[in-house]
């Protein structure tokens, strides 16, 4: 029985690789190799049969930083978050009054956490603040730079450890400059003149909000996403480079949603970056803003004591991805982030997320949104989410299937992040590119996955290894019931 069991397996493998084979150019097989794959688009799906993918919204932590110091205040905002190690750091303009993109009087701060839950500010000396010998200030007398200073870490194989932290800022009057430091607190320029000038980009107006860079593995580039007016709507550019000096012709981003386009939205930051746990993914969660969308009153605003010109609009946080390209994906059109409740969080440019996603526990990541702009409670905020939890493939407790599109991975375990409730499950089958199920892989075969876990290793009735099939073309079904599948990988 057990020798006619293996003939069987190979006879069942030499037909994949066959009809594979036979079938040549008409079946695109998309190679995964050992890649996280996470639920936010439809990339690797082939049908959905009762399950939907769902936005799955981030838990309000609370505040976790006030920009209450005199040199901070009310117009504080476009912060980035960078993990360095153990050492979380913080970057935030600094902006106590209301005034034109790249004033003076705009400085940006430094603020630093353990665990990216409690935050720091350190005293340095390196700018003097009348009647304050020291603050948290890292930059500063650098307008326009200081009103959009964007950091990164660079992660490129090789960099000069001199230039392990380098960042973009600058206005349409100054273009966009490249900065660079050893220790991420003292700055100084790459060169004097922009490496992206406004003379490279085909819009009338740009620059003006937070710019984001960063180095991408899959790309082997740097990527820099900008803001541009396209038709008089907030829009997103894309451009490359190999040094950080010398960039491509940008190109406007456009939106897919499903099997066509997104609406075109004002998106005020796009806050895009490569996913700490999928670095081919990038993940993009932008301040959507809605001008002229007035929900509070001249009464209301002055009872909240927000800046007179700074109620008449309304935004809020949106999810996108993009896997490199001209595209982002937005699967999902709802608010990531609504505004919370009460007067203070529907005024203009509140709720705008900093820049990064970061781990902040086993099984927790966060991001942070600006919020109370334009008011003396002017602050900033953590939301807490599952790993790779942005989104999920999730079936009802009537049950459902998701099969993917023909894929190669590498690997000899698949390991899901999943949760189910008491009475719920997942199965999964593999099966070769006709879709018939491969034996010892089919869902008779596969035992029941219930729980919640960031990590658990699927089996089948004769183990867990599917090493046997690396490399080989083959569809994954997901068999549910009352459970949510949030990503799935092949490991050594």
């Amino acid at each position: 029985m057990r020798c006619l069991t293996v003939v069987c397996f190979l006879l069942a493998v030499q037909l994949t690789t066959a009809v594979h084979s036979s079938l040549g150019a008409d079946v695109d097989v998309i190679d995964i190799g050992s890649r996280r794959e996470l639920l936010v688009d439809h990339l690797l799906i082939e049908k959905l049969n009762n399950v939907r993918l769902v936005l799955n919204r981030p838990r309000d932590e609370g505040i976790v930083l006030k920009f209450d110091k005199p040199w901070e205040g009310p117009f504080s905002g476009y912060c980035t978050v960078i993990k360095d190690g153990d050492l979380y750091r913080l970057y935030y303009r600094g902006n106590p009054k209301a005034g034109a993109d790249g004033n003076t009087g705009e400085v940006y701060c430094y603020a630093e956490s353990k665990y990216g839950i409690k935050w720091t500010k350190p005293e340095f000396t390196q700018f003097e603040i009348p009647g304050h010998e020291t603050n948290n200030i890292v930059l500063a007398n650098a307008a326009p730079l200081t009103h959009n200073f964007s950091p990164l870490l660079d992660t490129r194989p090789g960099v000069s450890p001199d230039q392990r932290y380098k960042a973009i800022g600058g206005t349409m009057t100054s273009g966009l400059v490249a900065m660079t430091s050893a220790d991420g607190i003292h700055w100084k320029k790459l060169r004097e003149q922009a490496v992206i000038p406004k003379e490279m980009v085909p819009f009338d107006y740009m620059f003006d909000s937070q710019n984001v860079a960063f180095w991408s593995d899959v790309e082997k580039s740097y990527v820099c996403f900008f803001r541009v007016f396209a038709d008089g709507v907030r829009r997103i550019c894309r451009t490359t480079s190999n040094d950080f000096l010398n960039w491509s012709p940008p190109v406007l981003m456009e939106y897919r949603h499903g099997e066509g386009e997104a609406p075109i939205e004002h998106l005020y930051t796009n806050q895009t970056h490569p996913y700490f746990r999928a670095s081919h993914l990038y993940v993009a969660i932008a301040a959507r803003f809605m001008p002229g969308r007035q929900v509070l009153s001249k009464e209301q605003a002055e009872a909240i004591n927000v800046s007179p010109a700074y109620f008449k609009d309304t935004s809020d946080a949106v999810l996108m991805t993009s896997r490199g390209g001209e595209y982002y994906d937005r699967t999902f059109l709802s608010g990531y982030v609504r505004p919370g409740i009460g007067a203070k969080n529907w005024v203009s440019r509140t709720n705008y997320p900093a820049l990064n996603v970061v781990q902040t526990g086993p099984s927790e990541m966060s991001v942070y949104l600006n919020q109370d702009y334009a008011q003396p409670t002017s602050h900033l905020r953590r939301y807490s989410m599952r790993l790779d939890g942005f989104a999920s493939a999730q079936a009802p407790y009537a049950g459902g299937e998701l099969i993917t599109k023909p894929l190669k991975f590498k690997g000899r375990e698949l390991a899901i992040n999943f949760s189910t409730s008491a009475a719920g499950s997942i199965q999964v089958e593999i099966q070769d590119l006709l879709g018939k199920p491969i034996p010892g892989f089919t869902l008779d075969d596969a035992n029941e996955q219930i729980g919640n876990e960031i990590r658990r290793v699927v089996s089948w009735k004769k183990g867990s290894d599917v090493g046997s099939l690396s490399n080989t073309p083959v569809r994954l079904r997901f068999v549910f019931k009352d459970a949510d599948l949030y990503s799935f990988k092949f490991d050594e």
